[in-house]
């Protein structure tokens, strides 16, 4: 959707040059013309999009995965996540393979929550965050990333804010699933 700003504030690329073609991301450096005419470098990260979710049990317990993360060197707590890929023909896909292959639960409901650029400054991954329940176990488990060392936790919601206001659901998607979740108990949904 174009908006009255897009002409006062678009930048022109006029170059774009590969930095780096990853398993996960490709960077490029480009060059820009501004509005005012100078020329300015950007660096741009690609990435697939993404899905997070908001799995929450039958007994209103917030699912969440202890992991090793290298770019911030530390385990971190994060919702059940995953990028799209050429398994998946939608989002709704994306979610429920990631479940599966993560928590090896399937979700009788799913509902889209939001979707975030999830680092706009630099990076176009787009993140769409689903609400999941009515959670039970998977007939047929897929095969999991064999590259991932994930533990599952569950916490109750005074538990999970407890680690929110302790900084320890620091990972954004994370803290945006929380957030929602206290948002529905405040509505009383």
């Amino acid at each position: 959707m174009a908006s009255q700003y897009d002409d006062k504030f678009r930048e022109r690329v006029i170059s774009e040059e590969e930095q780096y073609d990853g398993h996960i991301v490709r960077v490029t450096e480009q060059t820009v013309v501004l509005p005012d005419g100078r020329q300015a470098k950007r660096d741009v990260v690609y990435h697939a999009d993404a899905i997070g979710v908001l799995a929450l049990t039958a007994d209103d317990e917030m699912i969440l995965e202890r992991q090793w993360r290298a770019p911030v060197k530390k385990v971190t707590l994060e919702i059940p996540a995953g990028k799209m890929d050429d398994r998946d023909t939608d989002p709704l896909d994306t979610v429920n393979r990631e479940l599966n292959e993560e928590t090896r639960l399937q979700a009788g409901h799913v509902e889209k929550i939001a979707g975030f650029y999830t680092s706009i400054g630099f990076a176009d991954e787009f993140m769409t965050l689903y609400l999941a329940t009515d959670l039970v176990p998977v007939g047929t488990e897929l095969p999991q990333d064999d590259d991932e060392q994930i533990d599952l936790v569950t916490v109750d919601f005074a538990e999970a804010t407890r680690l929110f206001e302790a900084g320890e659901l620091d990972d954004g998607k994370t803290a945006m699933a929380y957030l929602y979740w206290k948002t529905l108990r405040l509505v009383g949904k």
